[in-house]
C-alpha cells in the first residue's frame, strides 16, 4: 500500500510516520511511505494543513498527530465508489463489449453485496461463462451456494438444461385427451433452435419475477452485447405477441401453453422498465470501440424502455513511470478515448476501476478488485516463469488458406481476444493474393465497419443485420405461401410470422445464404463471442434433424440446400406443415481465437 506523509519535517510529521510503520507492521500490511516536504509539491496537492497523509489518491487526514485507530483504518481495504451500490437496485444487470471486465466486475459486486450481509443470486446468462473458474465451482442451472461468500448463490441458465423442462412443461399442460400423433407433432415443433431461446427467456423471466423471492439482489452477468440486448428485447417482443394473438398454434407448441406465462412475460417487462427495481451497468473500457458500443447499447436500451443505466469504465490505466513511453502512450490513448466519449454515455452517472496488477480469479482477488489494495496472499509470477510461446506470423496462416483457392473460413472465440481483427486481417492478406472475398459479420454488436473504415477493391464487406433479415424473410414466405392461401391462411400465416422467434430463422437462413458462396470464393466470417455463435451453429444440425424428420419415408421428394436454392422448398418451419432446408453443404475452416 502506498502512503504519502506530507509536512515540512517537523516532529509530528516523523511522529506520524512512525507510527503508520508500527501499526501497519503490527497488522500485517506492508505500505509504502514517501515524504513530500515540497511546499509547493503540498499546495499541489490540496494539503492546508500538516502533518497530512494521503493514501493512494485520497487525503485522509490533514493537521494534528492521527489516533491509532484512524491509521488501523486507513490501512484496511476500502472499497472503491461505483455509484450504483450506493443504493442498489434489486436487478443489476452488466453488459458490454466482450472482453471489458463484465463477468469480474459483476461477480465483484455481487461479492461486495453479499459481505454487507445481503443474500445475493449472482447469474450468468452466457453460454460460455468462465464464472467457474473465476470462483472453483461447478455452475449449475440451480441457485449453488458459494463456499467462502456467505449469502452469495450463483446459477447458470444452461440452454439445453432449459429446453428440455420447457418441452416437459408444456407438453404437462395438454389435454389429457390429445392423442399421440398430436402430441409427437407438438414434440417436434418444439426441437428447434428458437425452443432454446424461449425456454432460457423462460427462465430469465422466473427469476425476474417469481423463483429469486428470497434473494435482496440479483447481478446478472450477461453475456457479449448482441445476445444481451436480444434477451432484453424478448419481454417486450413476446408480451406483444401475445397480446396480438389470439389463435391457433404457435412455433412453440400449443399457444394455450404460452398464454399461461403471458402474466409473467408482463411482469417481467415492467421489472426491467422500473428503475426502482432494476439498473443496467454498462461496462466499457477507455476504448474508442467499446465506447461506441456502449452508446449504441444505451440507445436501443432506451428503446425498450430501460433507462435507468449507469456506466462503468473498467481497467483505467496509468503510467507509474512518466519516462517509460509506451506506458504514457498507452494511457494517453485511453485518455482520449474518454474525452472523445460519446454524449449518450457521458450524461450517465460514471464510475471508473483502474488496472490492476492480478488476475481476478479467486475470492481474494475478486473482492480487491474494488477497493485500493492487493488480494490477501497474492504472489505475482516473475516473467522468467511464463513459457515461452511458438506461433508464426499471420502471414503463414493466409498462405495456408489461399492454397485452397476457395472456401469458409469462421473466427471464433472469446469476446475481446480479437476476432474481429483477425478476421479483417485474413480478408485483406487473401485480396491482396489476388481472390475475391466476401468479409461478413454474425455478431449483432458489428464492429467490422469500424475496424475496417474503408474500402479495397476486391473485398465485399457486408452483415448480417437481424432486423433487415426478418424483414426479408417474412415478405419471401408471404410471397411464397400467399397465392395458395385465402384471407383468413394469409393472415394466420403473417400472425406467426411476427413470433420473435422468427428472427432466429431469418438470421440462420442469412447465415446459410452467406456459407453458401464459399463454393465459389473466399468468405470470411467475423462470429459472435462463443456461446452466442454455438447457438447459431446448432441450429444447422436443429433444421436438418427437422426436415428429416419432415421427409421420412417419402422417397419421392428432392431438396435442395441451402434454402435459397431455387429448387428446394422454402417454407416457414414454425407453421405447422411448414418446413425449411438448413444444410449449407459447405467445407470450411474453423479458426478459434
Amino acid at each position: 500500500m502506498d502512503i504519502k506523509v506530507l509536512g515540512l519535517g517537523c516532529s509530528k510529521c516523523r511522529i506520524t510516520v512512525e507510527m503508520i510503520e508500527r501499526v501497519a507492521q503490527a497488522a500485517g500490511v506492508p505500505v509504502t511511505i514517501t515524504k513530500i516536504e515540497s511546499p509547493d509539491e503540498i499546495h499541489r496537492l490540496g494539503v492546508k494543513a500538516t502533518p497530512a497523509v494521503m493514501v493512494g489518491d485520497r487525503i485522509v487526514h490533514s493537521g494534528g498527530l492521527p489516533s491509532h485507530e484512524e491509521v488501523l483504518n486507513w490501512l484496511q481495504p476500502q472499497p472503491r465508489t461505483l455509484r450504483f451500490l450506493g443504493q442498489p437496485t434489486r436487478h443489476l444487470f452488466f453488459t458490454g463489449k466482450g472482453g471489458v471486465g463484465k463477468t469480474s466486475l459483476s461477480t465483484a459486486t455481487a461479492l461486495t453485496l453479499a459481505d454487507a450481509g445481503k443474500k445475493v443470486l449472482l447469474v450468468s446468462t452466457d453460454a460460455a461463462s468462465n464464472l467457474d473458474e473465476m470462483l472453483g465451482i461447478e455452475l449449475r442451472n440451480t441457485a449453488t451456494p458459494v463456499p467462502g461468500a456467505p449469502g452469495l448463490s450463483v446459477i447458470n441458465i444452461d440452454p439445453d438444461v432449459a429446453a428440455e423442462t420447457y418441452r416437459q412443461r408444456v407438453l404437462a399442460q395438454m389435454a389429457t385427451h390429445t392423442t399421440e400423433a398430436e402430441r409427437a407433432t407438438v414434440r417436434e415443433q418444439l426441437s428447434g433452435s428458437c425452443t432454446t431461446e424461449i425456454a432460457s427467456f423462460d427462465e430469465f423471466s422466473n427469476l425476474l419475477v417469481g423463483d429469486a423471492a428470497a434473494y435482496d439482489h440479483i447481478v446478472f452477468d450477461t453475456a457479449p452485447t448482441g445476445h444481451t440486448l436480444r434477451l432484453l428485447s424478448l419481454p417486450k417482443a413476446w408480451s406483444g405477441f401475445l397480446k396480438d394473438n389470439d389463435r391457433g398454434a404457435s412455433c412453440l407448441g400449443p399457444h394455450s401453453g404460452l398464454k399461461m406465462q403471458e402474466e409473467r412475460f408482463n411482469a417481467a417487462l415492467v421489472a426491467l422498465c422500473d428503475p426502482a427495481l432494476t439498473t443496467i451497468v454498462l461496462v466499457a473500457r477507455a476504448d474508442r470501440s467499446a465506447l461506441a458500443e456502449a452508446a449504441r447499447t444505451s440507445d436501443e436500451l432506451r428503446v425498450l424502455g430501460l433507462n435507468h443505466q449507469q456506466l462503468v469504465i473498467n481497467g483505467v490505466f496509468k503510467a507509474t513511470d512518466p519516462h517509460d513511453a509506451v506506458a504514457a502512450a498507452i494511457e494517453a490513448l485511453g485518455q482520449q478515448a474518454l474525452e472523445a466519449m460519446p454524449d449518450a454515455l457521458r450524461a450517465l452517472p460514471q464510475s471508473q476501476v483502474p488496472l490492476r496488477a492480478f488476475d481476478t480469479v479467486g475470492l481474494p482477488a475478486l473482492r480487491a478488485l474494488l477497493t485500493d489494495a492487493p488480494p490477501v496472499g497474492a504472489q505475482v509470477r516473475p516473467l522468467a516463469d511464463a513459457p515461452a510461446l511458438s506461433a508464426g506470423h499471420i502471414d503463414q496462416l493466409v498462405e495456408e488458406l489461399a492454397a485452397a483457392g476457395r472456401g469458409l473460413i469462421m473466427v471464433m472465440g472469446k469476446g475481446g481476444v480479437g476476432k474481429t481483427t483477425i478476421a479483417a486481417a485474413l480478408a485483406i492478406g487473401l485480396v491482396k493474393r489476388g481472390h475475391k472475398v466476401h468479409l461478413s459479420t454474425t455478431d449483432p454488436a458489428a464492429h467490422l465497419a469500424m475496424t475496417l473504415d474503408g474500402e479495397l477493391p476486391g473485398l465485399k464487406v457486408g452483415r448480417i443485420d437481424p432486423k433487415v433479415e426478418t424483414q426479408r424473410y417474412i415478405d419471401k414466405i408471404m410471397a411464397a405461401r400467399s397465392p395458395g392461401l385465402d384471407e383468413q391462411e394469409k393472415a394466420l400465416l403473417l400472425e406467426d410470422l411476427q413470433s420473435p422467434c422468427t428472427e432466429e430463422v431469418a438470421v440462420f437462413h442469412a447465415f446459410s445464404r452467406t456459407v453458401a458462396e464459399a463454393r465459389s470464393a473466399f468468405v470470411v466470417l467475423d462470429t459472435a463471442p462463443t456461446g452466442h455463435s454455438l447457438l447459431l451453429m446448432d441450429a444447422t444440425g436443429a433444421y436438418h434433424r427437422q426436415m428429416t424428420r419432415e421427409f421420412e419415408g417419402k422417397a419421392s421428394v428432392h431438396v435442395v440446400t441451402p434454402p435459397h436454392a431455387p429448387a428446394g422448398r422454402q417454407l416457414h418451419p414454425h407453421h405447422p406443415g411448414h418446413l425449411t432446408g438448413g444444410d449449407a453443404g459447405v467445407a470450411g475452416r474453423s479458426l478459434a481465437g
